[in-house]
């Protein structure tokens, strides 16, 4: 008779084995990579740097798909419903993701239940931009300004959960002010109302509003990052100049569903790391204000988990939904 602990070894030989033998015959002929948002915006662009080098590195058809609604959730939901197999992976934004866990209406979420983290892509910072109207030039002073004007002041975003309304209620938050967040079917209506003085601020990606800064029509009050960006060395973080410990960026990953095999994942994540270290990569991406940042699966889905805990955590504390 063959003993539990000889049956669990044999057990565990396979499933490593089959692992194995999963990566070994991956990419299948095609692959598919879900954006959770229509054509156009950053999660879009970005995913094009990814699909069209990895067809490249695999030599196999590599399309993008775009299953847009509820600020992500649909395409999340799909991609989390779908076969484990690395057949269909999800090209993901920190709003996206956040819906997904917020959705579940609970104060915890472990991003493993329904996704296989993959790799950051990348995690840029956002540029604070004011209409030149508003009589501030940094964060300590945008700070003083809305306690002395309260109720005064709006900041308009790509819509309730996304990276731009986060920025804006974390500011709000640890300065102590009030100012109305006003969301928008994304970047592009956000900005036309802040240039028109409809809202004063906006936490804008920088693609969005470097025209504008170049022009003399907006300007820069800070970055969000926790850091100074290689790509904004000239503008100080909020931290910096006025609220200090403020961080908050917008990042984009890739995912497959829950219990894809590891050695998948971590081929995928290799192939990512691979391919984002290439110079034309580096350029592509810069272009949307952004720096490649792969990390492996096991620190991905750490960085995840943080990050949902962290918005979670903000939401409980300030009344913010998530959820559109």
């Amino acid at each position: 008779m063959i003993c539990r602990r000889t049956f669990l070894l044999a057990s565990a030989a396979i499933a490593v084995s089959t692992s194995r033998l999963a990566a070994q015959s991956y990419p299948p002929a095609q692959v598919r990579i879900l954006v959770p948002f229509p054509p156009g915006g950053a999660t879009d662009v970005l995913a094009r740097v990814v699909t069209t080098d990895l067809q490249k590195l695999w030599g196999q058809t590599v399309i993008q798909d775009y299953r847009s609604g509820a600020a992500g959730l649909i395409g999340s939901r799909q991609i989390a419903g779908a076969p484990p197999d690395g057949a269909n992976l999800l090209l993901a934004s920190t709003g996206a993701i956040l819906t997904l866990a917020a959705s579940h209406g609970t104060e915890t979420y472990d991003i493993a239940t329904e996704l296989a983290p993959i790799s950051l892509v990348a995690a840029p910072p956002y540029l604070i931009v004011a209409n030149p109207s508003l009589p501030v030039k940094t964060a300590a002073e945008l700070i003083a300004y809305a306690k002395a004007n309260p109720g005064t002041l709006a900041y308009g975003s790509s819509g309730v959960g996304s990276a731009s309304h986060l920025a804006g209620a974390l500011f709000s938050h640890m300065a102590d002010i009030d100012i109305l967040h006003v969301p928008y079917r994304g970047t592009g209506p956000a900005m036309t109302d802040l240039l028109g003085g409809r809202v004063q601020l906006m936490f804008s990606p920088a693609p969005t509003a470097a025209p504008h800064i170049e022009a003399g029509t907006l300007r820069v009050i800070g970055t969000t990052g926790d850091k100074r960006s290689a790509l904004f060395p000239d503008y100080p973080t909020a931290g910096e100049s006025g609220l200090p410990g403020y961080a908050s960026i917008g990042w984009f990953g890739l995912f497959a569903p829950a219990k894809t095999p590891q050695a998948i994942l971590d081929k995928v994540s290799a192939d990512v790391a691979a391919i984002l270290s290439t110079e034309d990569a580096k350029k592509r991406m810069a272009q949307e204000g952004a720096e490649p940042a792969p990390n492996s699966p096991a620190e991905f889905t750490k960085f995840v988990n943080a990050e949902i805990a962290k918005w979670l955590d903000l939401a409980k504390k300030t009344g913010i939904k998530l959820v559109p």
